[in-house]
């Protein structure tokens, strides 16, 4: 079943976001999905993602590159015009962004404006830029992380950016309110993907400690986090607006 909807997913086509785009799929909405540098990869998600019956397409960006943001978004328009014969968007789901490791006592401000630019200023930037293509009515998804409540030593410059994305949000919940646009935090705890070069996912002694500290007794996979996404982005979560979903199986209660 193909709703007709249309999300923009950035960062999709491997991880967490690669689980957002399948499960918006599902769905039934058309997804446009952004990847960095690894066309093959979104190949990959546009086969498997085609055959649940939706629309589908992958276009490069850097998040870090705020000038592109203009003609990445023209880029955008011009697809869905000339493939769907329309020039707005139903969902937006910001996700793109990287892992960043370092203690604050060699953190330099390098590294700051990076964590910067890639977690909070391009979810700034791209959203706003992308207000005039979003139905009136959309729902907006900004990924956040488990470390804004929970800390661990080194994340201090990654964790700062998300919670600056956390407090964003409810801004955009207040003040694109008149336009009934909707926006939501999710913030996952720690996933078994290749983030942060597969820290979670690979290093056991990690992954046995995250499972020791969560209540479900496990670290926690993409798939755990594409289901809620979708939920937001669907009309049965109308009414959840400004709010934080921790999806963390429980971690550090």
């Amino acid at each position: 079943m193909n709703t007709g909807k249309i999300a923009l997913v950035t960062g999709g086509s491997r991880g967490i976001g690669k689980d957002i785009v399948e499960s918006l799929a599902k769905k039934g909405v058309n997804i446009v999905f952004t990847y960095h540098t690894n066309k093959d990869k979104a190949e990959e998600v546009l086969d498997l993602v085609r055959q649940s019956g939706v629309q589908a397409w992958a276009i490069p960006l850097d998040v870090v590159d705020l000038r592109s943001f203009d003609s990445f978004i023209q880029r955008v328009i011009a697809t869905l015009k000339n493939d769907l014969g329309v020039d707005r968007i139903d969902y937006l789901v910001n996700n793109a962004g990287t892992a960043m490791y370092q203690p604050l006592h060699d953190a330099t401000e390098e590294q700051a404006d990076e964590a910067l630019t890639i977690h909070y200023k391009a979810v700034l930037f791209l959203t706003q830029k992308l207000l005039p293509y979003l139905q009136d009515g959309a729902g907006i998804v900004n990924i956040s992380s488990g470390l804004t409540r929970m800390t661990f030593a080194g994340s201090a410059l990654y964790a700062s950016a998300k919670a600056a994305v956390e407090v964003l949000t409810r801004y955009m919940a207040r003040e694109f309110s008149d336009r009934k646009i909707r926006a939501n935090v999710v913030a996952p705890g720690a996933i078994e993907t290749d983030f942060g070069g597969g820290r979670t996912r690979d290093n056991k002694e990690i992954n046995a400690h995250i499972a020791s500290v969560t209540a479900l007794g496990r670290a926690g996979l993409p798939s755990d986090i594409g289901g809620v996404v979708a939920f937001l982005c669907s009309p049965e979560a109308s009414w959840i607006n400004g709010q934080r979903i921790e999806v963390s199986g429980g971690m550090m209660l």
